[in-house]
């Protein structure tokens, strides 16, 4: 069972409004048989011009589930971000299964180990003399997998890179988005 953490910026978050994203939301519960101690954290924004924007992050053991939608509608913003998120789901769950078949596991589980997905940190406002000071670190555990699931873990969360253990080497690998739409991988040497 899911628990929510919901915060508004340049809004109050009501109860209305808490009762909405929470019923909304907890239609995702149906895909996972024992999420515990999972938090959907929840980001409402509105902005001068009107509209709404609407930000979600689940993390779970094997992979962060992330969405986010802009809308001139909070609510709509709302069921715009569940629907993506239940699209995610689904695309994860049905490639994840296909490649569980193929290597012979019967039951894929998304409530394993934690995979330490990793989120870049964003410091757009930094200046010369901050260039090289680290502003934030992050541990992360490396879970095996192949660089498909890798780059399908790093598509879902919206980042350009993503670090995971490459299930055939036992390498630490990197694969990432290049500008021209494709994906790279860099491997280590051990």
């Amino acid at each position: 069972m899911l628990s929510y953490n919901v915060r508004g910026e340049n809004i109050e978050v009501t109860e209305a409004i808490r009762n909405y994203v929470e019923k909304k939301i907890s239609k995702l519960n149906k895909y996972f048989e024992d999420v515990s101690n999972s938090i959907a954290h929840v980001n409402l924004k509105v902005y001068p011009d009107k509209t709404a924007k609407v930000e979600v992050t689940i993390p779970l053991p094997f992979l962060v589930l992330r969405a986010e939608e802009t809308s001139p509608d909070l609510y709509a913003s709302v069921d715009l971000v569940t629907d993506k998120l239940e699209r995610q789901i689904r695309k994860y769950k049905t490639k994840i299964n296909r490649k569980s078949r193929e290597k012979g596991i019967k039951n894929f589980d998304l409530t394993g180990p934690d995979n330490g997905v990793l989120d870049a940190p964003k410091n757009d406002q930094a200046d010369k003399t901050d260039e090289l000071e680290v502003v934030r670190t992050k541990r992360v555990s490396l879970k095996p997998m192949d660089s498909e699931e890798a780059i399908l873990q790093m598509d879902m969360l919206g980042h350009n890179f993503f670090i995971f253990e490459d299930a055939e080497t036992n390498g630490t690998s990197i694969v990432y988005r290049r500008r021209d739409g494709r994906y790279g991988l860099i491997e280590t040497d051990e």
